[in-house]
């Protein structure tokens, strides 16, 4: 399956704490806490394709982890459905 991304993130994994606001606050829900910790013990976001590059990730993070890009063309990207 081939999905589109607008934008993309950049996420600092060491900064995170790992409260989760992120998840529900993607509105094409392509965040899911990881099930690796960080350095200080917490897990954290990892994104899939599809990023729309719409920020409410960054706006609602009271870590500042995120670092949000857009594309001035969007990409796209093949997503491997049975691994989901």
């Amino acid at each position: 399956m081939r999905r589109e991304s607008r934008g993309t993130l950049v996420i600092d994994v060491e900064r995170c704490k790992g409260c989760e606001l992120c998840i529900p606050a993607c509105p094409p829900k392509v965040l899911s806490m990881s099930t690796i910790s960080n350095h200080h013990g917490y897990l954290y976001p990892e994104l899939s394709p599809g990023c729309t590059g719409c920020t409410a990730c960054q706006q609602v993070c009271p870590d500042y982890v995120f670092e949000v890009y857009r594309y001035q063309t969007p990409v796209m990207a093949v997503v491997d459905t049975e691994a989901a």
